[in-house]
């Protein structure tokens, strides 16, 4: 069957969200049927997948691709519906996982294949998932259609281990990106250099900002003047963004946290 999947909007917009979390399944009736991030325990969504997944031989298996509500909030109920496995990188991503998935396993999809890829970054247990004769990445949070994903810093997310990611999807003969925020992404490796190029200039937006200020800056000053022009109801977003790119830049010996020395004083960064 070729395009041997279907996407299912999630009922869950939200700013972070955007129109919902995309839900897939995937494989035949030769096989059975695997689901890609059940996000939202409501009875007509979770309605939809269990039928989309009987006309394609049952529902086996539930995959995560990481722990975040959005990704997670219909599994359970999906789960005790259909009494079926859910799988995720790690416990401690997802503690009511059944199996843990490890870099590599595959899983059958008709007369495909479907392979995990461990994708670190955007969370510490993000996975990817390849349909791999088709060469279709079902990307989770890895990258979005319309925007940039927020990278946490640690120990949730890790932009030096996210770019790395970046990297290795480059490396991969891929067709087409299903993110789980918007449309299909048709121009992958297009799309993964804007992405990669995007995180080099935040990078150096806030290298040169900290050059012209020896003394250091705070990450909320840091906020305020890259992110002038954008809506301050996303400020609170930038600085999780800003916080992470300090973090890479602290691993790699660029910059480093001076404690201030004032009572009620944030820390504030340097140039090493």
């Amino acid at each position: 069957m070729t395009n041997d999947y279907r996407i299912i909007l999630a009922p869950n917009p939200s700013l972070l969200t955007g129109a919902g979390t995309n839900t897939i399944v995937v494989g035949s009736q030769s096989t059975g049927a695997t689901i890609i991030d059940p996000a939202e325990d409501n009875l007509e969504y979770l309605a939809t997948i269990i039928q989309e997944g009987q006309a394609r031989g049952g529902i086996r298996r539930i995959l995560i691709t990481h722990g975040h509500p959005d990704h997670i909030g219909g599994a359970a109920s999906l789960r005790a519906q259909l009494d079926v496995p859910i799988l995720a990188f790690s416990r401690q991503g997802v503690p009511f996982a059944d199996e843990e998935i490890t870099d590599g396993t595959t899983f059958p999809a008709g007369d495909d294949s479907l392979r995990a890829i461990y994708t670190s970054g955007h969370r510490f247990d993000h996975l990817c998932f390849l349909l791999e004769k088709q060469r279709t990445l079902f990307a989770g949070d890895l990258l979005a259609s319309s925007s940039t994903v927020v990278i946490p810093p640690p120990p949730e997310g890790d932009l030096l281990d996210y770019m790395n990611s970046l990297h290795r999807m480059q490396s991969l003969d891929i067709v087409e990106i299903v993110p789980a925020h918007g449309q299909i992404i048709t121009n992958p490796q297009e799309m993964l250099a804007s992405y990669i190029l995007h995180r080099q200039m935040r990078e150096q937006q806030i290298l040169a900002l900290l050059s012209s200020t020896p003394q250091g800056m705070d990450i909320h000053t840091i906020v305020q003047v890259i992110y002038a022009a954008t809506d301050t109801r996303l400020h609170k977003l930038a600085r999780l963004s800003v916080t992470a790119h300090l973090h890479k830049l602290e691993r790699e010996g660029t910059v480093k946290q001076v404690n201030s020395k004032q009572d009620g004083q944030p820390d504030y960064w340097v140039l090493v």
